[in-house]
């Protein structure tokens, strides 16, 4: 880790410290381009906004899909004080991101929460391989065989 990684670092548990104060979970994160330039930066604002989506990981990767070009998202970098939840690490891997630093663990998070966080939802699944397939298939531009059964 860098220098300027723990400057930046500093600026993202900042930026959850006052989204704290303003009421709103204490989170926040930044975007910092190839050239070390601060793009942009935001905190958590899910209680303000009603959205259990508003995470600031999540608003900096739908602007830098939106405003990065594939090249400059590829070399900017996410500061943020905590490690993104799996909503926010799926918005980030598909922004074109390549790199997360970040302060707090989930591990460190949770142990910070009383009772350890949210519970965890039952998943079931894979079924209905045949039909879900469908639309599917061909979308990202390649043909899967036929008899294939593994995603």
């Amino acid at each position: 880790m860098t220098d300027d990684d723990e400057r930046f670092l500093r600026r993202a548990i900042e930026l959850a410290a006052g989204s704290r104060e303003g009421g709103d979970p204490p989170f926040g994160s930044l975007l910092v381009g190839p050239d070390g330039q601060v793009l942009a930066e935001d905190h958590n604002t899910s209680v303000a906004d009603r959205d259990i989506t508003a995470h600031p990981e999540l608003k900096l990767a739908r602007w830098a899909a939106r405003e990065l070009d594939p090249a400059t998202a590829a070399g900017t970098t996410m500061y943020t004080s905590c490690q993104p939840c799996g909503m926010c690490a799926g918005a980030i891997e598909r922004s074109g991101l390549r790199r997360v630093v970040f302060a707090l663990s989930s591990e460190q998070l949770a142990g910070l929460k009383p009772g350890g966080g949210f519970p965890r939802p039952l998943l079931e699944g894979p079924a209905l391989f045949d039909e879900a397939r469908v639309p599917v298939e061909g979308y990202y531009g390649v043909e899967e065989p036929a008899d294939s059964r593994q995603r």
